[in-house]
């Protein structure tokens, strides 16, 4: 079992994104899936996202022509059995994931942590039928995921300390800032609350309250200029404090959408198969120039956000 050598079972966008971070920080690589062409698209988009950490994260230039050595693409599990660590990051399908497990199970030394990169589905759940569940955890990933300091680590119930201790250590390996999730519950922390937020906003649409363009103008103003550099517990004590957001909330709780069904304009979005820059279909409409220009800028600020986190709160590079 080599510690340094981590399978990467799934190589769609983030699976991708995945094998580039672990290539960025010195990690040997076996990355499987059975598809030809998946393998060639990822191994440009790992091009790519190493010459962004020499340009942007200060990695060393050699790095550029050095990742292909310690990068093993394969079209059979059994090539990851002597790996030290494991990150599936198949589809978000709780049948598919448990099909995963088995395969890497069947293959891996005893104790080696299996790592889901899911973002909602309950691990614990995961844990059920599996051959070792204490060595299975959440590892939940953030687009682009060789640039982002974010990673949820989630302990199901019968996740081990060992377990756990060895993906925060690779997570700090890695330059990220690991939240630790310690209760499972479903889509964990960031997700839960960006699902109350998008809630809410879906609901100020369908009441007339504002516009899509408008509302969202409204949040890169306000909460674009805060949420960089604290979250929302630092943000209630820089500007007033509990005793002030107490009051105003109490008034509009009550108000608050406490919807359990998707809302009209999302059901139908959703039954329309939009898939925002990906088909060009969305809450806006998007030209393939269009979309790229948005990928483009998202990556940028991805970079921007880096830098200044890393002046403020430390660097957490090399």
């Amino acid at each position: 079992m080599n510690l340094k050598t981590v399978g990467v079972v799934g190589l769609g966008l983030l699976g991708r994104g995945i094998a580039a971070c672990l290539l960025g920080h010195g990690f040997r690589v076996v990355a499987y899936t059975r598809r030809q062409a998946t393998h060639d698209e990822a191994r440009a988009y790992i091009g790519r996202a190493i010459r962004d950490l020499v340009q942007h994260a200060g990695f060393a230039p050699e790095l550029t022509d050095a990742w292909p050595e310690r990068y093993t693409p394969v079209d059979t599990i059994q090539a990851v059995a002597d790996c030290g660590f494991v990150i599936e990051s198949v589809a978000e399908d709780q049948t598919v994931k448990r099909q995963v497990f088995d395969e890497i199970e069947s293959v891996v030394g005893r104790g080696v942590p299996i790592a889901s990169n899911t973002s909602s589905l309950p691990i614990t759940c995961l844990q059920q039928g599996c051959k070792q569940p204490d060595r299975l955890l959440g590892m939940h990933w953030a687009e682009p995921a060789h640039a982002t300091r974010f990673l949820e680590l989630i302990r199901g119930e019968q996740t081990s300390d060992e377990t756990l201790s060895a993906a925060v250590d690779l997570a700090r390996a890695l330059g990220k800032e690991p939240s630790l999730v310690l209760k499972d519950i479903p889509a964990f922390l960031v997700n839960r609350i960006g699902y109350a937020m998008y809630r809410e906003a879906l609901n100020l649409l369908e009441l007339g309250v504002a516009d899509v363009e408008t509302i969202d103008r409204s949040c890169r103003n306000a909460l674009g200029l805060w949420a960089t550099i604290c979250g929302p517990f630092r943000w209630i004590d820089l500007t007033g404090g509990p005793a002030l957001y107490g009051r105003a909330m109490q008034g509009v709780l009550p108000t608050l959408s406490t919807a359990t069904e998707l809302p009209p304009r999302m059901q139908r979005l959703m039954d329309s198969d939009a898939r925002g820059i990906a088909n060009g279909r969305g809450f806006y409409q998007y030209s393939e120039e269009e979309a790229r220009q948005w990928e483009e800028l998202y990556l940028q600020h991805a970079w921007t956000v880096r830098e200044l986190t890393n002046r403020y709160f430390g660097g957490v590079d090399g």
